[in-house]
């Protein structure tokens, strides 16, 4: 059996699709697993265990493109060479965890008799059930969308079980992170806490300042080593944090997706709102203490027995307090 997984971007949702591939190939073992998937996000899937092959597409290039004077002859000679290949692949089955008009049409394109997806009211964009033959509506105990994306399985008569990651490491990538923190002092004891203050949405940041009094407490109060973890366009988010605070917290360097799953494998707990980072930390089993105003932490909060979602009271990030994040992240760091 020849099966196709659809899910794009971003990298939080990604990672919150991935243990449908673990659960695919524990019951169908011989089965071959192809991903489909953003070249942004493709790096956190390279190598993994359960899949036999990664195709990347870059739709926000195409987007860029499509701007310029002959950028739509080259985005149509770019999508017809990805449907070809992916037709090329004969697909028995295609699963769209996404339930977007671009993420139907790459289901679409695959050709797969068994095209699976979300039923209407569970499709970001209502027009995706047109790509789809099998449509499920995920049961009410099926809260957070990790569970929501496992119920996917159901037409295939695959019970998943408890959601497992297993994101591969990477050896060089170690090797840097390892250098890196030996270069800043850092021990194997040490308790480290990663804050990480961007968010790809500005409603989803936490306010500076009260970063930089949870770093101070865990620093004074928890004896903590506070790293700050920053992507692209955020370095100066964490460099603010730094200079606003009397004891000196560590400064994370640029990181791609191995070297911060790397950094990450070496937190005691990680802190940050809604925010790929911070379920990259969970996935991989770290304490993780998410922010949440205007997503609902119930559904998208970080997913394991040792990560809490804290909800603001009034949708704004603003209202969640250092004392409150700091107790919390106390007691998961005791």
């Amino acid at each position: 059996m020849k099966i196709a997984i659809v899910k794009l971007s971003s990298l939080g949702d990604v990672l919150h699709a991935l243990p449908v591939a673990h659960a695919l190939r524990r019951h169908f073992s011989r089965a071959h697993l192809t991903w489909i998937v953003e070249a942004r996000e493709s790096a956190v899937l390279n190598g993994h265990p359960a899949l036999d092959a990664v195709e990347s597409v870059d739709t926000r290039l195409w987007r860029r493109l499509v701007w310029r004077p002959a950028g739509v002859p080259e985005v149509a000679r770019k999508l017809g060479r990805l449907t070809e290949r992916i037709r090329r692949a004969r697909f028995d089955v295609a699963i769209d965890l996404q339930g977007l008009m671009k993420s139907g049409l790459l289901t679409a394109f695959t050709g797969a008799p068994v095209r699976i997806g979300f039923a209407l009211r569970y499709c970001w964009e209502p027009l995706n059930v047109l790509f789809t033959n099998r449509r499920v509506a995920p049961p009410p105990a099926a809260v957070h969308v990790v569970d929501q994306c496992l119920s996917l399985l159901e037409p295939l008569g695959v019970k998943p079980g408890a959601p497992v990651w297993e994101l591969p490491s990477n050896p060089e990538a170690e090797r840097r992170i390892d250098e890196f923190l030996a270069e800043q002092g850092v021990k194997p004891h040490d308790r480290l806490v990663m804050l990480n203050p961007g968010a790809g949405h500005p409603e989803k940041r936490w306010p500076l300042a009260r970063f930089g009094r949870l770093a101070e407490r865990l620093a004074v109060e928890a004896g903590a080593r506070v790293l700050l973890v920053w992507g692209p366009d955020e370095e100066t988010m964490a460099r603010g944090i730094a200079a606003g605070m009397t004891s000196r917290p560590l400064l994370a360097p640029a990181t791609t997706i191995p070297e911060l799953s790397a950094l990450l494998r070496r937190a005691s707990l990680m802190v940050a709102g809604d925010t790929g980072p911070l379920h990259l930390a969970a996935a991989l089993g770290v304490p993780c203490v998410g922010l949440y105003g205007p997503t609902r932490a119930l559904r998208n909060g970080p997913y394991g027995a040792r990560c809490r979602g804290l909800q603001s009271s009034n949708g704004t990030l603003a209202a969640i307090t250092p004392d409150e994040v700091f107790g919390t992240a106390l007691e998961l760091l005791e």
